[in-house]
């Protein structure tokens, strides 16, 4: 861990990594007891930020598990569900395998957007199109509205 201070710093707190050592910026007057002190609690904070990130398949898997019996009353069956290495789309569902797949890049968004993602994927197990009945399947989330908008500023931005 290093500590940088300043003295334009007045209140505020930050951390970053950097090379893999945490970088601990404070205001020149903090004493060390309280340096201490945030040095932990950002420490933490680091640490479930990228903990959150980390694309974990059985995370996935049991976020599947809890969507389906929260909105499809536990009916659906899929052979795997994984992240997987997509440039455009989001997710992907093949309708006769049953194999689902969210976007390596979407680890690190909100849990309740991939949480969409995975309703919006689970919904094609049921219907292969995204007509009236798959809207109906998909909008049992009641994030979904909120997500899309979310991931629609994402991929204009790109």
């Amino acid at each position: 861990m290093r500590v940088i201070t300043s003295r334009k710093r007045r209140r505020t707190v930050a951390a970053r990594l950097r090379s893999g050592v945490l970088e601990l910026l404070v205001p020149a007057t903090m004493p060390p007891s309280e340096r201490q002190h945030w040095a932990e609690v950002m420490s933490r904070r680091l640490q479930r930020r990228a903990e959150r990130s980390r694309p974990s398949d059985s995370r996935l898997a049991e976020r599947a598990r809890m969507l389906n019996h929260l909105h499809f009353e536990g009916k659906l069956r899929w052979t795997s569900i994984a992240f997987a290495e997509m440039e455009r789309l989001w997710g992907s569902c093949t309708f006769t395998h049953g194999a689902i797949r969210i976007a390596r890049r979407a680890a690190s968004l909100p849990e309740w957007v991939v949480d969409y993602l995975l309703v919006h994927e689970l919904a094609h197990l049921v219907h292969s199109d995204h007509g009236a009945e798959f809207h109906e399947l998909e909008n049992r989330y009641p994030l979904t509205e909120r997500a899309k908008g979310y991931l629609l500023a994402l991929d204009s931005m790109v």
